[in-house]
């Protein structure tokens, strides 16, 4: 697969603790975003935030919480990204999404079989 130079950066911040149909809701989005082709994505965990309700989400070991800020990054070209927004929107009952313009400098991946050195 190859990403035109100018591409789009979908950012999805949601809760550890979502969940849609009992499956981890950043789970959820990953498997969508791979089963409608799209270039690639990353879960990131959160050690501290919070979103619009206010309170603090954390992994201090005195204030174990459940639900740690998870985010979903998944950069493609603007029309495959525009054709996954409306799942999105379905899935999400709380959280943001942003969207922005990026440059992708590289996007290389080794083929079946080959290593790292070729």
């Amino acid at each position: 697969m190859k990403l035109p130079h100018e591409a789009y950066l979908l950012r999805v911040y949601i809760g550890e603790s979502d969940k849609v149909e009992g499956k981890a809701l950043y789970e959820v989005i990953v498997e969508e975003a791979r089963k409608q082709g799209m270039a690639g994505a990353t879960v990131l965990r959160g050690y501290l935030g919070f979103g619009a309700n206010s309170r603090i989400h954390t992994s201090k070991v005195l204030r174990l919480s459940e639900d740690l800020p998870m985010l979903v990054e998944i950069v493609d070209e603007e029309d495959k990204i525009n054709a996954f927004l409306p799942f999105l929107d379905r899935m999400i009952k709380e959280g943001i999404v942003t969207l922005e313009k990026v440059r992708v400098l590289f996007y290389r991946h080794s083929k079946k079989g080959e290593t790292a050195e070729g």
